[in-house]
């Protein structure tokens, strides 16, 4: 117990430096103004803290992200900062009455190619946003990655990201004058090196903005807008944190935490804000697997800006720079890469313009592309809507019918109710999408672990094929077991 909550700790304080300059920047940003710097702060401290306390997905990270910095720009641009704090509120109710109306369980019928385009698209936009990094401090950035990577494989009990941060923290002062005009082949560090430097240090304080009702009906289409896209962003994130942990999130409840949160950082003076994906997987990468990591990383910010920031203005953004970079290539979905030439090619081409959609334009589009595209590829491959489960008199379950996108949560959420051995005939299954491919072999795996055998009869060789050309080694090796003899 000691030692998870000291991973635990670990976690948050690691997300806590990441997420320092994010927050900065956004609230800079969204602001126009140095001062907006405690207004980004208070957004990943208050609402961070209580979306992780009354949120619905372990270990998910919140706090101010580039989607929700822009609807809240315009927003304080068009009505002052003051009324946004209101419009931020006004948002957070929203939220929750989405989560209590149980919107997001909508979130269920998300197609996996397009959680996986999300995923890339924003590891892109990652990386193009640490490229001036990159040219001014390429040594130091490649520098970061290679001690990531070794510390990663030779150190378990800390988070190999805090332990590179420390150390480049305390060396690079010293060997700075020497680095600086260093050129290894064509590569060379251009300038001195960029650090975090002094962050600002305030008390928050409790306001309650004005209400008045022509104020609150100008701000409701853009609290409107706010709550939507902020709910897209957090429970997109939460479905990335699934992928990454093979956990189920709770989405109407993650709503819920994320409205508290949004209205608890409008009357402290924050930012508006969602579940942010870097953080999220930097926090999942670094060891943390519950709420007490995120609720850390708030409690961590708070500790920085009332009065101990002096402590981390030394930190090299280049550093900084090298673990979000290593974070984007981790986001990639490296399986659904490899295995795009055997995928089916519609749901790779919804893979790849979801992706471009996010880098090119933004994420509800992309989102919105990619979903409209799984249906026209749905439409065309089957007539039925989706499959059926049924389970006949010897305890065998029947699944008719296209197993894709738009039936795997309701498939699979009854049968990963059992709590005895389960016996699958896919003799009418009609069609498999990637989706559906993907959801039946995480549930041999997820049984597996259960110690539940799963076996599966019947099975028609198109599935099959697919199955088998999109399964790990591991995943094959189940598959070949769970599957009896015709």
């Amino acid at each position: 117990m000691i030692q998870k909550f000291a991973r635990e700790l670990l976690s948050g304080l690691t997300v806590a430096i990441v997420a320092l300059p994010l927050a900065i920047a956004f609230g800079i940003t969204a602001t126009g103004s140095s001062q907006g710097a405690l207004v980004g702060l208070y957004g990943a401290i208050f609402a961070g803290f209580f979306a992780a306390v009354f949120g619905g997905t372990p270990g998910q990270v919140t706090g101010p992200t580039g989607p929700i910095t822009v609807v809240a720009t315009a927003t304080i641009a068009a009505h002052g900062l003051e009324a946004a704090f209101l419009a931020f509120v006004m948002a957070g109710a929203f939220q929750i009455v989405f989560g209590l109306c149980r919107l997001g369980s909508l979130i269920r019928y998300i197609p996996h190619p397009v959680v996986s385009g999300f995923m890339g698209g924003i590891a892109l936009i990652i990386i193009g946003g640490e490229l001036d990094q990159v040219r001014d401090s390429l040594l130091l950035v490649a520098l970061t990655i290679f001690l990531l990577l070794v510390f990663g494989r030779l150190v378990k009990a800390i988070p190999a990201s805090l332990i590179v941060l420390l150390l480049t923290t305390a060396i690079l002062p010293l060997l700075e004058p020497w680095l600086r005009g260093l050129e290894v082949g064509p590569f060379s560090i251009n300038k001195a090196v960029d650090y975090i430097g002094a962050i600002p240090e305030s008390m928050p304080s409790f306001d309650v903005p004005e209400f008045s009702g022509p104020l609150v009906v100008q701000l409701l289409l853009s609290a409107l807008a706010i709550a939507v896209l902020g709910s897209i962003d957090s429970l997109l994130t939460s479905v990335v944190m699934d992928n990454i942990t093979g956990t189920r999130h709770r989405s109407n409840k993650e709503l819920v935490g994320q409205g508290i949160g949004n209205i608890a950082s409008g009357l402290f003076g924050g930012l508006a804000s969602a579940g942010a994906t870097v953080r999220s997987v930097v926090n999942i990468r670094s060891g943390g697997r519950t709420a007490v990591s995120a609720a850390i990383h708030s409690i961590v910010l708070l500790v920085f800006v009332a009065g101990l920031g002096v402590a981390v203005q030394y930190i090299p953004l280049a550093v900084l720079s090298g673990i979000l970079i290593l974070t984007a290539i981790g986001m990639f979905d490296w399986h659904a890469m490899r295995k795009a030439h055997v995928s089916p090619k519609g749901d790779m081409a919804v893979l790849f313009a979801t992706m471009i959609i996010t880098v090119v334009v933004d994420l509800t589009i992309a989102v919105t592309t990619g979903i409209a595209l799984s249906l026209l590829i749905h439409l065309l491959r089957s007539r039925r809507h989706k499959a059926v489960v049924t389970q006949d008199d010897s305890d065998t379950y029947r699944i008719d019918g296209p197993l894709s996108f738009l039936s795997v949560d309701s498939v699979f959420s009854s049968l990963r109710d059992s709590r005895t051995d389960v016996s699958l005939n896919l003799e009418k299954v009609t069609y498999m999408d990637t989706s559906g491919a993907r959801a039946l072999l995480y549930f041999i795996d997820h049984s597996y672990r259960e110690g539940i055998r799963v076996s599966i009869e019947q099975l028609p060789a198109h599935i099959e094929n697919r199955l088998t050309a999109l399964a790990d080694d591991a995943q094959r090796d189940r598959l070949e077991t769970a599957v009896r003899p015709a």
